[in-house]
């Protein structure tokens, strides 16, 4: 008889704190996708949150009671606040609002969620959702960057349309994508846990990063044609998802803004998702300031005119022309910025013939000051391969060529030689 597949979540306690925003609509469904993984799940509502969704349906769906009052007799008695932040293996937040992130960042505790989250030591996921203009404020960045300095762990936001009639980064991840993240933390906090080592790994490793902020952008854009078809590349975002990891392991807070892919999130770093190339540059400029930015993604030069509504149909006729027009240049819009430009503008060049004169022209013609150039020719393999062959071109039309190696070494090649240019 074959045995019953493990759950991811099979017998972990999960404390869920539910943000004031519109996304806590998601945080029910969020509940049924934690059980489905084998997690037992306790809510806590903020106040915020309750104007949203009930406690009761949370507790419902939980199958357990939902707390919500700092100043409840009956949990009070036994100092409920410090059982809450003890008695579980993880804590989720979603949705994480721009107040709440606010108040992690700070120690401000007025009320049972930021009390819990002040108190406990255990590890905690957030998932960021709110307006677009919130997102990219300067206050929200340097909340986000304590609280990855900190070890929270971070699922998106996602690009997309807004509550109101915005469109950016600022939506709330997924239930399923949040579910799926806590079950990575958990395993990799099981895998570190020695003694006191739950501290540990919420602890930041030192490193020639270390205060340093790094955006970096990986993977391929879709450009939608209909609602079914888009044009994309073969970009698998390995190599963008490598640099954003070797960057946080030397230190460094890091944002990566990613295309579509089907790779894992690196540990330690704060995920956008987009689609599009135009939801891709709002996101880089809401990530601004850093101190590097690496442009690693593929990002589609070209978009339809017009999307159409509903799916294209053959109606037994020729096909309809699809017209073209140019995507923003992500590169060379922040290359070009006179105020938060970060001090160094990495940009990548993918090539299929004669790679260094195009790299060359390249970064005469972006104004970036490092190009890593590499062949993507088909016979290479680099897209959607696991090993890289790149040149370094400098402002000066210089060349550096490196041997074929991995991408996870190419990037730790790279984030070494990044901190060096920075240090002069």
């Amino acid at each position: 008889m074959t045995a019953a597949p493990t759950l991811p979540l099979a017998n972990r306690r999960i404390l869920l704190v539910i943000g004031g925003g519109i996304a806590a609509y998601k945080a029910l469904d969020l509940i049924r996708r934690l059980r489905e993984r084998g997690a037992s799940v306790r809510p806590l509502l903020t106040k915020g949150a309750q104007e949203f969704v009930t406690p009761l349906a949370a507790a419902a769906l939980a199958g357990q009671p939902a707390h919500t009052d700092l100043f409840d007799r009956a949990d009070e008695a036994e100092i409920g606040h410090i059982k809450l932040a003890r008695d579980a293996d993880a804590v989720v937040v979603a949705p994480a609002t721009a107040n709440l992130m606010a108040r992690m960042a700070t120690g401000h505790a007025p009320d049972l969620a930021s009390t819990v989250l002040l108190a406990t030591t255990l590890p905690i996921l957030i998932a960021p959702a709110m307006n677009v203009a919130m997102w990219a404020h300067p206050a929200t960045r340097r909340n986000l960057a304590t609280l990855l300095a900190d070890g929270v762990r971070v699922v998106g936001p996602n690009a997309g349309p807004m509550a109101e009639p915005e469109t950016g980064p600022g939506r709330m991840a997924e239930p399923a994508e949040i579910a799926d993240a806590a079950a990575a933390m958990l395993g990799e906090a099981e895998a570190k846990t020695a003694g006191f080592g739950f501290l540990a790994g919420r602890a930041k490793a030192a490193g020639p990063l270390v205060g340093r902020r790094v955006l970096v952008t990986s993977g391929p854009t879709h450009e939608p044609i209909d609602p079914v078809r888009f044009i994309a590349n073969r970009s698998s975002g390995r190599q963008g998802h490598a640099i954003a990891a070797a960057a946080a392991a030397a230190g460094a807070t890091v944002t990566l803004v990613s295309g579509p892919v089907a790779i894992p999130d690196p540990e330690g770093v704060a995920v956008v998702r987009v689609e599009t190339a135009r939801e891709m540059l709002a996101a880089v400029e809401a990530a601004l300031p850093a101190s590097i930015a690496v442009f690693t993604a593929a990002v589609a030069d070209w978009r339809p005119a017009t999307e159409t509504g509903s799916k294209i149909k053959k109606a037994g006729a020729a096909p309809a022309p699809l017209t073209l027009v140019e995507n923003p240049d992500i590169l060379a819009t922040i290359a070009g910025r006179t105020q938060n430009r970060p001090a160094l503008v990495v940009g990548f060049a993918a090539e299929t013939d004669t790679v260094i004169a195009h790299a060359q022209a390249k970064i005469a013609r972006k104004g970036c000051d490092l190009i890593v150039a590499n062949d993507v020719s088909a016979a290479g393999g680099v897209m959607g391969g696991a090993t890289n062959t790149v040149h370094l071109i400098a402002h000066d039309g210089s060349v550096e060529t490196w041997p074929t190696l991995d991408k996870d070494e190419v990037a730790r090649r790279l984030v070494a030689r990044f901190s060096e240019l920075l240090r002069g």
